[in-house]
């Protein structure tokens, strides 16, 4: 069955699963690349996705480049694993709150085991473990001593 894809508006592009069609409208520089990625995602294997996904990360077009890194956390929850390539894109965009990346590494670090995340990844998931459970003290702190605050004032 051939399906006709809207690249222009990006219409009916998540029921993508032709991975040489999204390889063509990537060379004929297509709008909606980005978006398209998300379908491959969802409708391919992680291996005829994963190197679309890679290019799809690197797209000029910063809306575009966060739909493939949707993308990239979509394969993550679908199959339990990503390929190293995509690891790699996810550690070159950084791994931080500001990063384009944030999405796409929360996804990975609560859907692909733990014992089968590279080095680096297990590395952060700790850190940003860590770093929560501080943030929340200081934060429960900092409201008690609010609130005592309060009733000293009134007292």
């Amino acid at each position: 069955m051939t399906r006709s894809w809207d690249w222009a508006t990006g219409e009916g592009l998540l029921g993508l699963d032709n991975p040489e069609e999204w390889d063509a409208a990537f060379e004929r520089g297509e709008r909606s690349s980005g978006t398209a990625a998300i379908g491959l995602a969802f409708n391919c294997s992680l291996e005829d996705a994963s190197p679309r996904l890679v290019r799809a990360t690197q797209l000029p077009d910063t809306d575009q480049r966060g739909f493939a890194f949707t993308a990239v956390g979509t394969a993550a929850r679908l199959n339990g694993a990503l390929t190293p390539e995509l690891y790699e894109v996810l550690r070159a965009a950084g791994p931080g709150r500001r990063s384009i990346a944030v999405n796409a590494v929360d996804d990975t670090l609560t859907f692909v085991p733990f014992r089968d995340l590279p080095p680096w990844l297990k590395r952060w998931a700790v850190y940003v473990t860590v770093r929560d459970k501080l943030e929340g003290w200081w934060l429960r702190g900092k409201d008690a001593a609010r609130r005592v605050w309060q009733v000293v004032r009134r007292g």
